[in-house]
């Protein structure tokens, strides 16, 4: 096996033992990156020979973090010291802001090698999509916002990367991609140093290929409890299947995906119940939009003032409120979201995780169609934590996921359900 294919996991633990240098992890992935990048597209700024020397830096640390050594993909609206932020805007191209987001910098703290930028759609919002291409199918789009990163994990040039998510935009592109997706709780991970779309729902998130991989970023940053393990094992799980209020909007694939794990689940002992959320659960996608829309306005009004000619227009609408949202809509939105997040996080400790679906179904053809992000826009706005979990394949042989859902400042706990149950539902990780 070629460092390069290792899981992040795997790496670094022959890291630690001394069985494998930094230098030459990160040079398999730089041949990966050479090999694949003229089909795949996922990145926008890569320096070889600045990343060789980091990672000889790394061989040389007497102090070693959780992340010693490991490469890790920034989504290029996240900003770094030493490299471009260009947003995927025309407006910043070369930009260089010369300082680290905070998840970039607690990254290098914790000894990660920072790599390079991963595409992502303009502004990870709307606009310019990313060059980007699916790895399982370069006809196909990997998903968005965080294209280029779901996209690298995927293909073997990176083991981890960091996304970002305001509607569906890590778990959508980890479904399409076949990888293990995490969106923390909301407010969790700071923010600072990413560009920003809706405060309330801008998440930082993550892409690794296993649900240990995820765990090595949640220790990185911290995460709540995760000194307190569930103690569980698969079969005493109690798992909530949710088909949730846009099943109809879910392709065949999905459903089917969604239907197939809890069927494994319960195979493997755990108790696999449906759950039916109450009624003001039906407005929570029209109170994202609401969010969305309404917040977005200030997103973009510096550049709508700055840099008019050059905005692409779906910026231009939303700073001029072309949906036409009020301010008793956007409060009347945040007021339905909070009531909400009381009436899910009550449905714990009922269950241990809820499961639902990850996107619509295979990722669409081209690159201007990044999927629906519907089926995660009601989790990102209930700031709930999620991990997507690869489960099936579609009619054209493209991945389909799911995703499992905790309550809010859950996240170690479900990370831990992910550890018991990936294997079950996920016979590609099983083997």
């Amino acid at each position: 096996m070629e460092p390069w294919q290792l899981t992040a996991t795997a790496a670094r633990a022959k890291l630690q033992e001394g069985r494998l240098t930094v230098e030459a992890l990160v040079r398999s992935c730089l041949e990966r990156i050479a090999e694949r990048e003229p089909v795949v597209k996922a990145w926008t700024w890569l320096d070889p020979v600045q990343a060789v020397a980091r990672a000889r830096e790394a061989d040389k640390a007497d102090i070693r973090g959780v992340l010693h050594g490991l490469p890790i993909g920034v989504k290029d609206m996240i900003e770094t010291a030493d490299m471009p932020t260009t947003y995927n805007s025309p407006i910043y191209q070369g930009l260089r802001q010369g300082r680290d987001a905070a998840c970039v910098g607690i990254a290098r703290g914790e000894g990660a090698v920072i790599l390079g930028k991963t595409d992502t759609v303009e502004f990870a919002a709307a606009g310019r999509r990313a060059m980007t291409r699916n790895p399982h199918d370069p006809a196909r789009t990997p998903g968005g916002s965080s294209s280029g990163s779901a996209a690298a994990v995927a293909d073997g040039m990176v083991p981890l990367a960091f996304g970002t998510q305001t509607g569906g935009s890590t778990i959508r592109p980890g479904s399409f991609c076949g990888i293990y997706a995490m969106k923390p709780t909301h407010g969790v991970v700071n923010t600072e140093g990413a560009k920003r779309y809706a405060h309330t729902l801008d998440t930082i998130g993550w892409y690794g290929r296993c649900p240990a991989d995820l765990r090595l970023l949640a220790e990185a940053f911290r995460l709540f409890d995760l000194d307190r393990p569930l103690g569980r094992e698969a079969r005493q799980l109690r798992i909530a299947l949710c088909r949730g209020p846009n099943w109809h909007l879910a392709a065949p694939e999905a459903q089917a995906a969604l239907l197939l794990a809890g069927r494994r689940l319960e195979q493997a002992g755990a108790a696999v119940e449906e759950l039916q959320l109450p009624q003001p659960f039906e407005g929570v996608t029209e109170a994202h939009r609401v969010v969305l829309a309404g917040e977005g306005r200030g997103a973009f009004l510096q550049e709508y003032l700055a840099d008019y000619a050059r905005l692409h227009a779906d910026f231009r609408d939303r700073v001029e409120n072309f949906a036409g949202i009020t301010g008793a809509q956007q409060a009347a939105a945040y007021d339905l979201a909070a009531e909400c997040r009381k009436l899910f996080d009550a449905l714990f400790p009922r269950f241990d995780a809820v499961l639902t679906p990850a996107a619509p179904g295979e990722a669409p053809l081209g690159r201007q169609d990044t999927g629906n992000p519907v089926f995660n826009s009601m989790w990102t706005l209930l700031h709930v934590p999620c991990l997507g979990i690869p489960c099936s394949k579609g009619p054209n042989g493209m991945p389909v996921g799911v995703q499992i859902v905790g309550p809010r400042f859950g996240d170690a706990a479900l990370l831990d359900v992910a550890a018991l149950v990936a294997p079950v539902i996920d016979p590609g990780l099983a083997g």
